[in-house]
Order: structure tokens, then sequence, then C-alpha cells
């Protein structure tokens, strides 16, 4: 993974079930240095696991808490919906920022996803340099320039 474009060492945990997409985040991700670690799931069971620290994510130095986790709506097993709402229930997970990126541009999935505390809501580009350009935009703008509380 490349350097972060701050001091700090950042993770990103991406919880994507289409590879195509999620090779196109990581790649806009690492285009524009924004991260140091990229951790990508494919289901939302898996996603939990890894923040709650179960199974095979007992490790923190094998699987750090994220800096910020990039969220799909649609998954499998359990939907990003239910994800999100787990990750903000819980106290030591609810400050980490929670991004939604979706190909849904459906007005209930949106308000859903803010009803559940969301910090933000991207509906993803179908073009590879518009996807790339957002993913360094949002990196740089949620990892480098947003001042995040020190347990973040």
């Amino acid at each position: 993974m490349s350097k972060h474009v701050g001091a700090k060492t950042r993770t990103i945990l991406l919880v994507e079930d289409n590879p195509d997409h999620a090779e196109l985040i990581v790649r806009g991700l690492m285009d524009h240095q924004v991260a140091s670690r990229i951790f990508h799931v494919r289901d939302g069971e898996t996603a939990l696991d890894y923040l709650f620290r179960r199974s095979e994510y007992r490790d923190p130095e094998r699987s750090p808490s994220p800096h910020l986790i990039l969220l799909d709506l649609r998954l499998p097993r359990i939907d990003g919906l239910e994800v999100l709402k787990q990750i903000k229930a819980r106290e030591d997970l609810r400050p980490i920022p929670v991004v939604i990126l979706t190909t849904s541009e459906a007005e209930k999935d949106v308000e859903l996803a803010y009803d559940h505390h969301v910090n933000s809501c991207l509906v993803k580009p179908r073009g590879f340099d518009d996807l790339t350009r957002m993913m360094g935009d949002l990196g740089r703008y949620r990892l480098g320039w947003n001042h995040l509380p020190r347990s973040c």
C-alpha cells in the first residue's frame, strides 16, 4: 500500500461484494495515496467480524481498527444498513466515519442511511476516471483535511 498524505498511518475498511468495484475503489485510493492500508471484505457478516474482532480478525495487528469505513449497501449475508446500525450502536465504533458507496440513487436508501447516522452517502460514478477522482477527493477529505478525534 502507499503512503498517506498525512503523517499517520491510516487504515480503510472497504466492504464491497463486487470485485470489479472493489478493485476500482482500491486503485482510486492508491492512485491518490490517501491510505497506508486498505482491508477489503466482501460481505456484511465478515465486516462485523472484522470490526468486533471475531473469528480470524481477533488480532489487532493483523486487522487494525479502521480510520474510515467504505460500505456498500447491497451486501450478501448482512446488508449494509444493518452493518451501519451495528457500527453506530457501539460506543467504541461510533466515532469511525462511515461512508456509503452505492450504485443506488433511491431516495429511501439515502434517508435510511442518514437515519442510522452515516457520515456521507455517495453514488458510485460509472466511469473509472470519475470514480478514481471521487476516491482521491474522499480520501483527502476524510483522512487528510478532516480533523478527527484522537480515538479515530
